[in-house]
């Protein structure tokens, strides 16, 4: 280790910086990211100098400010996650409330436009989450009519909103995303 001759430690840190990179190195297996860490260990030495008690180790204060800066900057990685594409940030994101209104407004109109037959299936089926064997013992017809109705009042309702095939329908509300969905229990709860 070679020593300066002067006895201010701010004066000395030049003396520490090839083996601060080096066990930056060592930890982070990276050439850039070692500098950044090295760069890191000093501006944080550097502002807290104070800190340092005169004739002690400055090596091992050194070396210990840049573990630290290390072990904090990976935990708090861990908590991250790597979104280069945005793909989590873009379902993170709040669809304006309007949007949802006029969807619910579109979604309510098109199925007022149901045959009552096929509205009361998807009502049973869809929103109260009864089974078709349910379904088909409070209306008194058959499964199979009960699957049927459901089946063409959502085919309807999607021609009615002008989607398109295997579109799926963007709302939140749970209660209309079920009477949509067109895989229901076909057992009873």
């Amino acid at each position: 280790m070679t020593q300066s001759a002067s006895t201010d430690p701010k004066d000395q840190l030049v003396d520490h910086l090839p083996a601060l990179r080096a066990f930056a190195l060592s930890l982070t297996r990276e050439g850039a990211s070692a500098d950044d860490l090295v760069q890191d260990t000093i501006v944080k030495a550097w502002t807290n100098m104070d800190k340092f008690q005169a004739g002690t180790n400055l090596r091992a204060w050194l070396f210990t400010i840049l573990r630290n800066t290390f072990y904090s900057a990976r935990r708090k990685t861990k908590r991250e996650v790597s979104d280069t594409d945005g793909i989590h940030a873009a379902r993170q994101a709040t669809r304006p409330e309007h949007d949802g209104r006029l969807a619910m407004r579109d979604f309510r109109e098109a199925f007022r436009q149901l045959p009552d037959e096929q509205r009361e299936a998807l009502i049973l089926v869809g929103a109260s989450g009864f089974s078709y064997e349910e379904a088909a013992e409070m209306t008194g017809v058959a499964i199979g009519t009960v699957k049927s109705r459901a089946n063409r009042g959502r085919r309807k309702l999607a021609e009615l909103m002008h989607m398109e095939d295997g579109e799926e329908l963007d709302m939140t509300d749970q209660a209309t995303l079920a009477v949509m969905a067109a895989n229901q229990p076909t057992t009873s709860r």
